[in-house]
């Protein structure tokens, strides 16, 4: 094979051989470089071109593919985009024919069942919003019915008033009355709204209803129970004129007032559209029947505690210093029914309260999992977050302090309610912790500023006890309401600062008996009085403050009615500690040991 070498002087004149291995013989070529170089140039630029027109046709085929996948995915975040910041409404449109446009409708579909449910949110939101608000105005309306309760003592009149007005305004009523038992007729006492016309106020005065078919006062009394007229104009029997003077009422809803143990009068709402009422209506209606049933118990009980209270007054006069005494605890017990009834009247709007406040609570539950379905963004999530939480931390106190309120409320009946004169088992632990709160809650409430430490010792196998629970409960009140006066009343004539009033109970179990310790840091019993105690009408409290039945009649119910035995140990200046057993078997059991 030929060798070839080439070769260029100053750039002008290339010089070209070639070698013949075999013959050895070279050949020379000279010419111009430009002409010898003309091919090449000419070779690269066309090879340039062909890259350049290549490198364009490569942009703009990418541009356009870029074009064709980049927007349209960019369109889609900007609707995620939009989506996160609310706008349920907004539709992503893409033609592309492929992978992206599906990728586009599905996230059109998924926008649509997001609104869907989002509005679907929002409107049980809004139903149970409104809801919470119906029973909010219930539970306020049944507040103001209360205070007046309380406020007005026994003024029926006023009560009534209150009831009506807000029975017709909660329900948006054309009008509503009331009308209470008066021997064997019921006679109109109350009327609000605008439907409550002269006339027909003048026709309810001078037509006392009866029990029949002709009111629908009547109807509620006969029946004892929620009567309705749909349409007066397709009820013949109903005789009551309603249709004076622009009075146009359609549809009438009646509820009786239930007693004890008679009806006691019935509560009416008229409307001028016709057709059957409303749960909701019929239930605040209910709600303000017991209420206005409560208040005339009340006045009820507070008349035959007043009647009750002349005659022991007439029977004070003659009587001896002993019977006056007496004739105080009877009052006293007169006056217990009388907290009876009063309790039983707060019992009913606390316990709407816990049952509200339950509910509440079950319907934060269920919204908070409809906005978890809901996939709000983070920062909305942490603001919901954080006000579920105050409301459930709001909730659990209304819970907490109601459940307080209810235990308050039980004791007091507890204490009130009249024994039945038979002993049975009771758990004496239960029986001493309740004296000890409702002796506290007492002397609390009669003396604002009153404060103790107290100190509890409760041996649980102690268990129940037979006994008299009534009468034995006077003994523990008794004691410790004394141990509280004598710690008070150390620490006021002692001017000591640093001296803290406290009271000691404790219970022990002795096999087939039960002890029972209430010990104080009061100014304890000096010996002379220590020997007196327990004497009929002795006390050593002031005049007004004490009667001095108090140990004597603890006495007699430890010992002569539970055969049990009671005691005292004192140490002057120091405390002052009663002590009583009876036998765990209860008053039938063998007498202690002397």
């Amino acid at each position: 094979m030929a060798e070839f070498a080439a070769g260029y002087d100053g750039g002008r004149v290339l010089t070209a051989y070639a070698i013949a291995p075999k013959t050895r013989w070279t050949v020379f070529v000279q010419q111009p470089l430009a002409e010898a170089l003309a091919p090449v140039y000419k070779s690269v630029w066309q090879t340039l071109a062909l890259l350049g027109l290549g490198l364009l046709l490569a942009l703009v085929v990418g541009g356009l593919l870029a074009r064709r996948m980049v927007v349209p995915i960019d369109r889609l975040r900007q609707g995620a985009e939009r989506l996160g910041a609310g706008d349920l409404s907004q539709r992503i449109d893409i033609h592309t024919g492929d992978e992206i446009e599906t990728l586009a409708d599905q996230f059109n579909q998924m926008a649509g069942k997001i609104r869907e449910s989002y509005e679907t949110l929002e409107a049980k939101v809004e139903a149970r919003t409104k809801d919470l608000n119906e029973s909010l105005q219930q539970q306020t309306a049944t507040a103001d019915v209360l205070k007046v309760i309380s406020r007005s003592a026994f003024d029926l009149q006023a009560v009534f008033d209150t009831l009506v007005a807000s029975a017709v305004e909660l329900s948006g009523s054309h009008s509503g009355a009331i009308c209470v038992r008066d021997g064997e007729i019921f006679r109109y006492r109350a009327s609000s709204g605008p439907g409550a016309s002269p006339e027909l106020h003048n026709y309810l005065v001078g037509h006392p209803a009866n029990p029949g078919r002709g009111s629908i006062v009547g109807r509620a009394v006969l029946s004892r129970q929620v009567e309705q007229i749909p349409d007066l104009r397709d009820d013949a029997e109903y005789l009551v004129p309603v249709n004076s003077k622009g009075n146009s009422a359609r549809a009438l809803l009646g509820v009786p007032l239930l007693g004890k143990d008679n009806v006691e009068g019935a509560i009416v709402l008229t409307r001028l559209e016709p057709g059957a009422f409303p749960n909701r209506q019929i239930e605040i209606l209910q709600t303000f029947a017991d209420q206005a049933s409560i208040a005339i118990e009340n006045v009820r009980l507070f008349d035959e505690v007043q009647a009750r209270t002349k005659e022991l007054a007439q029977t004070i006069e003659n009587l001896r210093s002993a019977q006056d005494r007496l004739i105080q605890s009877e009052k006293l017990a007169s006056l217990g029914q009388l907290t009876a009834g009063i309790a039983h009247e707060i019992k009913n709007p606390l316990n709407f309260v816990n049952n509200f406040a339950g509910v509440s609570r079950e319907l934060l539950d269920e919204l908070q999992e409809l906005i978890a379905k809901a996939e709000p963004d983070e920062k909305l999530k942490e603001e919901i977050d954080e006000l579920t939480g105050l409301i459930e931390g709001n909730l659990e106190k209304v819970v907490q302090h109601g459940k307080r309120a209810d235990s308050i409320v039980k004791n007091m009946l507890l204490h009130s309610r009249q024994g039945s004169g038979e002993h049975r088992p009771v758990d004496l632990n239960a029986l001493l912790e309740e004296s000890l709160n409702l002796a506290y809650h007492g002397a609390r409430a009669e003396k604002p500023g009153f404060n103790i430490t107290l100190m509890k010792d409760l041996d649980p196998s102690v268990g129940e006890v037979d006994l008299y629970p009534q009468e034995f409960n006077r003994v523990l009140l008794n004691l410790i309401s004394n141990g509280f006066y004598a710690s008070a009343k150390r620490k006021a004539e002692s001017g000591d600062a640093n001296f803290e009033p406290t009271l000691a109970a404790s219970t022990r179990n002795l096999g087939d008996r039960v002890q029972i310790k209430i010990r104080d840091n009061g100014a304890g019993i000096p010996p002379d009085v220590e020997a007196k105690i327990f004497n009929p009408f002795f006390t050593t409290k002031p005049a007004g403050e004490g009667t001095g039945l108090g140990l004597s009649l603890s006495y007699d119910i430890v010992v002569k009615q539970h055969r049990g035995e009671i005691d005292v140990a004192t140490s002057l200046g120091e405390f002052a500690e009663f002590t009583v057993t009876i036998p765990r078997g209860g008053p039938t059991s063998q007498a202690l040991p002397s």
